[in-house]
């Protein structure tokens, strides 16, 4: 399997450690790299797979580059991706972890990094417009982009996503024009991901209490294992919605904080820095909960946390996409899909207001990188991973 797509998989490493941003750029370079140029998926399959995740928990870009994988190679390849996908990120935020006293970030940030948040916003108006080509093309299909964009920049939930998606489904199924083929092809939904996600979950659960109530020496190990299991569950709206979620459960709830408000910030500021997905702030979260115990015990809350946080989003994948593609067969679920697309385009639209407003000037060095990663992304065949390398050692050459 790994010499047969060993093409697919240096593409997806190579995209790992340079697909800074967030979840949009991230679905930005996936046009690019996955849809424009590989022909791994079309830009319709690549809408649909992240319409999906959306409305899953957990990190969507992640599951979307697991889906692609999947289609390609079933679960053994989706698996295999997810590892080489979040490997670089989990590896420096753990590493960060333990160095938290001896680098300076700001000046990371300010060097290296200092085109990145306008070059991300280019590749957010690059993945628009292709988008919009294809997805919005008629009077109601506007109407749903343009309310998508409202809502988002101005409804600050992690529950606003999945709710566009499902009002945008809902309004396009006023449509009779989309009608699914004849005789079509149903999947096997392997019904044992539900008992394991149940079980896993179950299980943590119990083992968690007993650690506690018991006073193991390292409890707090099964306590970590416990909670980002049950974050990467039920958390929608991406690793931002992570930050208060920990913040009550591991600053402000225990009598002892497992790691200050300061670190846990310092670790979101990290993470902004970081190329792959930002719930790689978990892996830096599980290494400062731990760190009082030994080196050893830090470096096993991170990989705790990163198990615990990426397990059942996974669990949830690889039940629920077969069973999607089965009810996809449907009137109802078919019509559907063009309003779920517009209103991605508008999400994607509205990610790139939220960024600019939030973080960045209108002067004329930002609209010239964002300008010029639009122009080579559109009008260049050039690699979208070349394009970020280039800024990020132009970043450093020039500060």
């Amino acid at each position: 399997m790994f010499l047969r797509h060993s093409s697919f998989l240096k593409s997806v490493l190579l995209y790992s450690f340079t697909a800074f941003g967030g979840p949009q750029v991230h679905i930005a370079m996936m046009v690019k790299t996955f849809a424009n140029k590989r022909k791994d998926v079309t830009e319709e399959e690549l809408m649909e797979y992240n319409a999906f995740c959306q409305l899953l928990p957990g990190p969507s870009s992640t599951q979307t580059v697991a889906l692609i994988a999947y289609r390609r190679g079933g679960v053994p390849l989706a698996l295999l991706t997810l590892l080489i996908w979040i490997m670089p990120a989990t590896i420096l935020m753990g590493g960060f972890s333990f160095l938290l006293l001896y680098i300076d970030t700001k000046d990371l940030q300010s060097k290296l990094f200092s085109f990145v948040q306008p070059m991300s916003l280019g590749f957010i108006v690059y993945a628009a417009a292709r988008m919009m080509q294809k997805n919005v093309n008629h009077l109601a299909t506007w109407a749903i982009m343009l309310g998508s964009i409202l809502v988002t920049v101005f409804i600050k939930s992690p529950w606003v996503f999945p709710c566009i998606i499902f009002a945008a489904g809902i309004i396009s199924n006023f449509s009779n024009k989309r009608i699914p083929g004849e005789n079509p092809k149903h999947l096997k939904v392997n019904w044992n991901n539900l008992w394991l996600f149940a079980g896993v979950f179950a299980g943590a659960g119990i083992l968690s209490e007993f650690a506690r109530q018991s006073h193991w020496e390292h409890r707090r190990i099964f306590n970590l294992f416990e909670n980002f299991y049950r974050f990467g569950s039920f958390v929608f709206g991406g690793g931002q919605a992570l930050v208060p979620m920990m913040f009550y459960q591991f600053v402000s709830r225990p009598k002892t904080p497992w790691l200050t408000q300061a670190e846990l910030l310092t670790g979101y500021g990290m993470v902004q820095a970081v190329p792959g997905p930002v719930f790689s702030i978990c892996t830096f979260v599980g290494g400062m909960a731990m760190s009082s115990y030994g080196v050893g015990w830090q470096l096993a809350g991170c990989i705790a946390a990163t198990i615990g946080v990426f397990l059942p989003s996974t669990f949830l994948l690889l039940l629920l996409f077969p069973l999607y593609q089965n009810l996809k067969n449907y009137v109802v679920i078919y019509r559907a899909l063009e309003g779920i697309n517009a209103a991605i385009v508008g999400i994607i639209w509205a990610s790139g207001i939220i960024l600019f407003r939030s973080s960045m000037t209108l002067d004329m060095s930002t609209l010239v990188v964002a300008g010029l990663t639009f122009c080579m992304l559109y009008f260049t065949k050039i690699p979208a991973p070349f394009i970020v390398l280039g800024w990020l050692l132009l970043g450093w050459a020039t500060h």
